[in-house]
């Protein structure tokens, strides 16, 4: 059984598919990876989230990142990928909007990331996001709200949950600087 995550103008609502997936289900999946549209899907332990672009603020948010935490990043020795990329495995994996990396093999599917940084759109799943990134051992989590104008930094905790910190155990860095150094969009 594979569930599906669909937008439409009422905002995010699930649709389950039963397997055997339909012709036109496996037809509009295939359609999307010849246009690229499935760049940013995920796969939530075998259930397929189907994600459109983000809202164009977001883009903007995102270079800006990729400017102010490249510095920190290789102060810090670790490898600054602002952009999307694998953290998981096959079958089970997150597109975060960046992260910053321990240096380590490059491969399609990463294990971990030192930090990860995502980027709130409407109706996005960011924040289901917290107990998969603790399973796979990320240190800190940057969240980025553009609607807000606010950062928020969470630390993993020794009993595997995240909590709020002013400053960055690994980067020099904090939300407070981070959020007050950013060109919010209107």
């Amino acid at each position: 059984m594979r569930s599906v995550a669909n937008s439409s103008s009422l905002g995010v609502v699930p649709a389950l598919v039963r397997d055997p997936l339909p012709a036109e289900f496996e037809a509009l999946l295939e359609r999307r990876r010849q246009l690229g549209q499935d760049l940013l899907d995920e796969v939530w332990e075998g259930v397929y989230h189907m994600n459109l672009a983000p809202h164009s603020r977001h883009s903007a948010i995102q270079q800006q990142l990729a400017v102010l935490l490249d510095s920190p990043a290789r102060e810090a020795r670790l490898a600054p990928r602002l952009g999307i990329f694998n953290l998981g495995e096959e079958g089970d994996y997150r597109m975060p909007d960046g992260g910053l990396l321990r240096p380590g093999p490059d491969a399609v599917y990463l294990p971990t990331a030192a930090i990860v940084v995502e980027i709130l759109s409407p109706g996005d799943e960011s924040w289901d996001k917290l107990g998969f990134y603790a399973a796979h051992r990320v240190d800190e989590l940057v969240i980025v709200d553009p609607c807000e104008r606010r950062v928020q930094w969470l630390a993993l905790t020794a009993s595997g949950d995240y909590q709020p910190v002013e400053q960055s155990a690994l980067i020099a860095l904090g939300p407070a600087q981070l959020a007050d150094r950013i060109d919010w969009p209107e």
